[in-house]
């Protein structure tokens, strides 16, 4: 069996004047070194996609984190210029892709604006500068330090008994690297908290009536999902979804003897 192929939507960044579809490196190392998949990067437009078309072709979707922020109209939030940037390629490939890739049963791992996107695409907000509210941490990367630095593991989170999550990398705490501006204000319905910050952060979420591996969370296994044991557990977990997957896929058809 070959190996299974998982969906990364891309990032529109603008190189010397040109618009580039983009994925960073971390994401696909991952993919590839710790859960044994293949990354097909699919670009990002406003219009014109067909989901099904791309979900047929794939076993998993990985929703990646990224510089931008989902745009506030999205969740019913008139939009500040503060809390940009935006992408609107970026919200109007991956959350359809989100949506389809839950009602076919099809493994998802959402990572950083991944899970925002999540909650978004199930009719959660979000909320914006989170620092700035009382009894809240500053989760912003830290400055003036190199890349290793900034995803440097060094916040606890509490996985919850019982999740999906703890099913993985067991309950309790454990020590992740947490970095960002925005965060989850009004849970989606359909989603579960597996896993919060100190401050009360929800930090990690499990679709409730998901088919299939369905997993958000706000910080960045795969930047150490070689080397960090809770990465590459939550890496190999979604890896084994999409193989799972893949296999039902090669089933061949029942054979029905015809009557005669």
């Amino acid at each position: 069996m070959t190996k299974p192929i998982v969906a990364v939507p891309a990032d529109i960044r603008t190189l010397d004047g040109a618009n580039w579809h983009a994925v960073q490196h971390q994401y696909v190392r991952a993919a590839l070194n710790a859960a044994g998949v293949m990354a097909f990067i699919i670009p990002a437009f406003e219009e014109g996609y067909d989901t099904d078309a791309i979900l047929d072709r794939v076993d998993g979707l990985l929703v990646s984190g990224s510089a931008s922020n989902v745009h506030p109209s999205l969740y019913g939030v008139e939009s500040r210029e503060s809390d940009g940037p935006f992408d609107p390629a970026r919200d109007a490939t991956a959350i359809p892709l989100i949506r389809r890739a839950i009602d076919r049963a099809i493994p998802l791992l959402a990572i950083c604006r991944g899970i925002q996107e999540l909650n978004v695409a199930l009719g959660g907000s979000l909320a914006s500068e989170i620092h700035e509210q009382e009894g809240i941490w500053d989760h912003r990367k830290p400055a003036e330090v190199d890349r290793d630095g900034m995803y440097a593991i060094r916040q606890s989170v509490f996985v919850k008994e019982g999740s999906c999550i703890a099913r993985i990398i067991g309950p309790g705490e454990i020590q992740v690297n947490s970095l960002h501006r925005q965060a989850i204000a009004r849970t989606a319905p359909r989603l579960q908290v597996e896993a919060i910050a100190e401050d009360g952060t929800i930090e990690a979420v499990s679709v409730i009536d998901a088919k299939a591996f369905a997993v958000g969370v706000q910080w960045h296994p795969e930047y150490w999902a070689e080397t960090d044991k809770p990465s590459n557990q939550i890496f190999a977990a979604f890896g084994d979804a999409a193989r799972e997957y893949a296999a039902g896929k090669m089933q061949p058809a029942a054979v029905h003897e015809s009557t005669l």
